[in-house]
């Protein structure tokens, strides 16, 4: 019987999952199969994959053919890669040590890669994250903005209109004349009368009258 490793389909209308099998070749791709050995969800990013190492390794040394999209899968699995090193091993290459050495150095190395695709993706996600951010901020202050104007606009049509003052015109201002300084009056010093001196005539008719 001739098997296939393939995917088959799972999950709702747009947001499609899929499982990894083992089927006869002949078997439609939703009908029944041998062995389910993993599952791919390409809605991720990088993709999430689970799979059954030994199983899947087994299936290929017996013959079981993938499909592009599951020998793809194997492939950054490590699978097809283990499948190799495994054929030099049977033809006296390498030892199974020396094989497994290489199969560590290889994984050793996707797996940094696999690491370093995650880091950049998430860094764009951040500045993805803060560029919406950002355009967010700047839509909301404009806002503001036009919202101020508004109520400054409904303020100033509501407020009650203030009488002007009637304008007093001030009257000219008339310069005094300068008032001139007053002299201290001077006080007049009194009189001092002297005592009349009696006549002398008059004291002698008065003797002689005696």
């Amino acid at each position: 019987m001739a098997t296939k490793l393939r995917l088959q389909r799972r999950g709702r209308k747009n947001y499609p999952f899929y499982q990894i099998i083992v089927a006869d070749s002949r078997a439609p791709r939703d009908g029944k199969y041998i062995e389910r050995i993993g599952s791919y969800n390409p809605n991720t990013h990088p993709a999430t994959i689970t799979l059954d190492f030994d199983r899947a390794l087994y299936w290929l040394q017996t013959g079981a053919q993938p499909t592009d999209t599951v020998r793809n899968i194997l492939s950054d699995e490590g699978v097809l890669m283990k499948k190799h090193l495994l054929g030099g091993v049977a033809k006296g290459a390498f030892d199974e040590a020396e094989a497994e050495r290489r199969f560590e150095a290889w994984k050793n190395n996707k797996q940094q890669s696999t690491h370093s695709l995650k880091q950049k993706d998430e860094e764009k996600q951040r500045a993805e994250a803060k560029a919406r951010l950002d355009a967010e901020k700047e839509v909301n202050k404009a806002r503001a903005e036009v919202l101020a104007q508004k109520k400054a606009e409904e303020e100033a049509a509501n407020a009650p209109a203030v009488e002007e003052a009637p304008v007093v015109e001030e009257a000219p201002v008339v310069e005094e004349a300068p008032v001139a300084k007053e002299t201290p009056a001077v006080e007049e010093t009194p009189t001092v009368e002297e005592p009349k001196a009696e006549e002398p005539a008059a004291e002698e008719k008065k003797e002689s009258a005696e």
